[in-house]
């Protein structure tokens, strides 16, 4: 594992006949170490000699997605449009650089086996509000498919089911608790099983932490819990990184969405993009890259990041004037973690 500080755990897997014998992988979440220093490690942002990532013949997400947002609980509008700007920034040409579709550029490098590129085209093209916590205030991981099953049926505004190249992201708010959030894991994706949702679809879940766990999801907008200090500044001390939208939570959870969304596109059905020869716990593009905002990161140290005139840390620029603190992913090429505000 070529990042000191964090620990990739997999998720068991649900047992359910068919796929039993044809999916035998568990779904995938990320989460950081929190007993660890918190030191300044120079240029630990992976090595080639660590890592042997491999491609098992898999689909990625080539086709322009389709992107639908579930949004259950109660949530804060400010917090909506900071991750709504987000995605759309995904594809947006019209941002200075370095950008957040500059950053996705490393992530389309991926391909599949015909040589198709992961797309550059994502689109946020329908949301549901599941106000009415369809499912409880406390849900299973599997959960997160019924919710989806939810979206796609509920009358009069349900979400298409879109099985050609549609992404399901079911976002949790603030109030709902969810099976190992925060315990071990921030967000996860797998794909959903047609017995429940009536077809194979790419998923992703990411939950809000900045009241239940913001040291260990949002960082490093917060203290790590069990650090004994915070994590490092932009200069490389240890002040707090003020989140640049405002909110520990939300801008946590656009790293964390950020993440999610580069392993579900590269690994969308588990049988893609990973490293590892266990494909029950694979690690994957984000995941070989946890907590390396800029370069030089690595150690606990997140590496060299712009502040604003306020204070505000950040790595890449987005619509509307938005600033973004988002997790380096692996290069294929340069076979290190990268991003665009990299220094070489």
């Amino acid at each position: 594992m070529a990042m000191a500080i964090i620990k990739i755990q997999k998720l068991p897997c649900y047992v359910l006949l068919v796929f039993v014998l044809c999916f035998a992988f568990a779904p995938l979440a990320l989460s950081w170490r929190l007993n660890e220093g918190f030191d300044h490690d120079e240029n630990y942002e992976g090595s080639s000699d660590f890592v042997d990532l491999e491609y098992h013949m898999g689909p990625v997400l080539a086709a322009p997605i389709n992107l639908y947002i579930i949004w259950y609980g109660h949530w804060n509008p400010s917090h909506q449009a900071t991750i709504r700007d987000f995605l759309y920034s995904l594809s947006s040409s019209s941002v200075s650089y370095p950008s957040v579709a500059d950053w996705w550029k490393t992530v389309r490098l991926y391909t599949d086996q015909t040589g198709a590129n992961i797309t550059g085209s994502i689109a946020l093209s329908g949301e549901f509000y599941d106000s009415r916590y369809s499912h409880g205030g406390y849900l299973s991981r599997l959960d997160m498919q019924s919710i989806i099953k939810n979206a796609v049926t509920s009358s009069p505004r349900a979400l298409p089911l879109n099985a050609h190249n549609g992404v399901y992201l079911v976002l949790t708010s603030s109030d709902v608790q969810v099976q190992d959030f925060c315990r071990a894991v921030c967000g996860f994706h797998y794909f959903t099983f047609p017995t429940i949702v009536g077809a194979t679809v790419p998923y992703a879940w990411v939950g809000y932490s900045g009241t239940q766990c913001p040291g260990m999801c949002a960082y490093p907008f917060a203290w790590p819990q069990y650090s004994g200090k915070p994590p490092p500044s932009t200069n490389g001390g240890n002040n707090i990184m003020k989140a640049p939208n405002g909110d520990a939570g939300a801008d946590g959870m656009v790293s964390v969405i950020a993440h999610e969304l580069a392993e579900v596109s590269s690994n969308p059905l588990v049988n893609a993009w990973y490293a590892g020869d266990d494909p029950t716990a694979p690690q994957e593009i984000a995941d070989l890259c946890l907590g390396v905002y800029g370069s030089g990161g690595g150690g606990g140290y997140v590496g060299n990041v712009y502040k604003d005139p306020w204070g505000n840390a950040y790595n890449v620029n987005g619509v509307k004037g938005r600033r973004f603190l988002v997790q380096w992913v692996w290069d294929p090429v340069k076979r290190r973690c990268f991003g665009p505000n990299a220094k070489d």
